[in-house]
């Protein structure tokens, strides 16, 4: 990256004006505390360090420590210059004409790291109950967690990503009797579902069921004596509802893994005899209690009621647990953020389990308000809902998934479907795409007979098809130098994809690819409209044409392997 370069050259420039003792008793600095930054002016500069911090090392004023360092620096072809107590650092041509061959050489794998420890990783998200449609707040962890499990493959990780599928509570049976009392209208009885609101709360009332009443009767003549066989018909229609509809979203899992079978393998029970032989439970009350205070939660937690049956913690134990005895190295799960006091019980029971709780991640994201023609709609699980299959049908699957990657996870996200929906500058994704469709119509321009239609001449010097794939399959970097001043903006945000990806897989954020894209594709629209590519100047145009090529494959890099979205080439 260009400005570890320029790190990298003050660094080595200091370390030499040391060893001539130029910056006095700098020899008690360690080397590692210069940081980079933007200039506020970018007239400056593409970069500045500031020197400052070595002032409390070397006793001499900040400007002097800068004009010292900048006397020992290889510059190049590149530019370094003092103002107070910065260096700042403009790229020469080398170095930028060397970053777009990089983009030509690597194509599909530029800003991909070369040396990671790569990890084996589980990544859990969504994990909804098999009873009804998603809502669009599960919508947000798809996308979300989607875009994760690519950046992290990207970056070199090993990925495996799953939904845990809450099939073992009471909401099953709840289910089965939802679909019961459904059925029973479509059999033409005059039944309802109860409209006490304790009672109501026993039942699904959504017109989800309606069909799912219908499919049932269509290979049984009635209701069967036991709720079960409805139980279970109802929680395959959901999830096959759920699976089509993951597909459709371009949302893949490796696997779905059902809390029923981990409860019917024995493994909960397990973990909590594990635990109680190890004394990390005690009773009172009736009840089982994990110390899980012992491990830094702020009070201990119930794993088995007074009736011998089980919390959702006990599962959630032995459901980590056996992730862990998989063989993964890392956990990270994306939760609601009103699971935020869940967490440190679940690492507690990790510890006192004997494996490293810092092997757990867990990501807490705030929910989706949805804005229709400027007003919030309120979501309801139970009745009138909308779902996101409904999002997804009106906005389209690319306008979801960008929308719903777009913003930090632990800020509360305002999907405005109007503005979802607008072919225009103001839709981000629309503004994106259109950038990556505009470098292909370019390009395609390039090699196309441009004729004028009162002549009968060519009206323009366009490149022949043999030039223009010497061009991309021997990119040639001193091509690049003619436009490198009008350019110089378009490629050091070209160089910026490599440390947004390394910071965004890190930090594990998936909304600064999102602003990345947008940001490259208003520094694309800008050198575009400020700069004519096709021209009789062969080398200016070739020049342009490879800037052009280098823009194109980082946006489709960006949104179909990454982002997950389409890369169109015409719109």
């Amino acid at each position: 990256m260009i400005k570890d370069y320029f790190l990298n050259s003050l660094e080595t420039a200091l370390e030499n004006a040391i060893k001539d003792n130029k910056l006095g008793a700098m020899q008690e600095y360690t080397k590692g505390t210069l940081t980079v930054e933007r200039p506020k002016n970018p007239d400056f500069g593409d970069y500045a360090v500031n020197v400052s911090s070595l002032a409390r090392f070397a006793k001499i004023a900040p400007p002097q420590i800068a004009d010292t360092i900048k006397k020992y620096v290889n510059d190049d072809d590149n530019k370094y210059t003092v103002i107070g107590g910065f260096i700042n650092f403009k790229a020469g041509e080398k170095l930028l004409s060397n970053l777009i061959r990089k983009i030509f050489e690597k194509k599909s794998d530029f800003g991909k790291p070369e040396n990671i420890q790569p990890e084996k990783i589980i990544l859990e998200y969504i994990s909804a109950n098999p009873t009804g449609p998603f809502h669009i707040g599960h919508g947000r962890w798809a996308a979300m967690g989607s875009v994760l499990a690519n950046l992290l493959k990207f970056y070199g990780h090993e990925v495996y990503q799953e939904f845990y599928i809450n099939d073992a509570g009471s909401q099953i049976q709840k289910l089965g009797n939802s679909l019961a009392i459904r059925i029973r209208q479509e059999l033409g009885e005059n039944v309802d579902f109860p409209t006490d609101e304790t009672e109501r709360k026993n039942y699904y009332p959504g017109d989800y069921l309606i069909p799912v009443a219908k499919k049932y009767l269509q290979t049984h003549k009635g209701l069967p004596e036991d709720v079960k066989e409805l139980s279970d018909f109802a929680k395959k229609e959901m999830e096959d509802l759920q699976k089509a509809l993951l597909d459709n979203f371009n949302v893949h899992f490796d696997n779905f893994y059902s809390e029923l079978t981990l409860h019917n393998s024995g493994k909960v029970e397990e973990c909590v005899n594990k635990l109680k032989a190890s004394g990390k439970i005690y009773e009172k009350d009736g009840a089982k209690w994990f110390k899980s205070s012992d491990y830094g939660d702020d009070q201990d937690r119930v794993i088995k009621k007074a009736d011998g049956s089980n919390t959702y913690l006990t599962a959630d134990i032995a459901y980590h647990i056996d992730k862990l005895q998989r063989g993964f190295d890392r956990m990270i799960n994306i939760w609601g953020a009103d699971h935020h006091g869940y967490v440190a019980r679940v690492k507690a029971s990790i510890e006192a389990l004997g494996y490293d709780p810092n092997k757990l991640e867990v990501l807490l994201g705030q929910l989706v308000n949805l804005v229709i023609d400027g007003n919030e709609v309120r979501m309801g699980k139970r009745k009138n809902m909308v779902t996101l299959e409904d999002l997804i049908n009106e906005v389209g699957v690319d306008s979801t998934r960008f929308w719903m990657s777009m913003r930090n996870i632990d800020t509360t996200l305002d999907f405005d479907i109007e503005l979802a929906k607008k072919n225009t500058d103001e839709n981000p994704i629309f503004y994106v795409q259109y950038a990556h469709a505009r470098a292909c119509s370019i390009l395609r321009n390039v090699v196309a007979e441009k004729i004028d239609t009162q002549t009968g001449e060519k009206s323009s010097a366009p490149m022949s098809q043999k030039d223009f794939e010497q061009l991309v399959n021997g990119f040639d970097a001193d091509i690049v130098l003619p436009t490198v001043e009008t350019a110089r903006k378009l490629i050091l945000k070209l160089e910026e994809y490599k440390s947004v990806i390394k910071m965004s897989a890190e930090t594990r954020q998936v909304y600064t690819i999102c602003r990345y894209v947008q940001e490259l594709a208003s520094e694309f629209h800008s050198f575009y409209n400020a700069n004519r590519v096709i021209s009789d100047d062969k080398d200016m145009m070739k020049a342009r044409i490879s800037l052009v090529w280098a823009v194109k494959t980082v946006l489709h890099n960006a949104l179909q392997d990454i982002l997950g979205v389409n890369a169109p080439e015409k719109m």
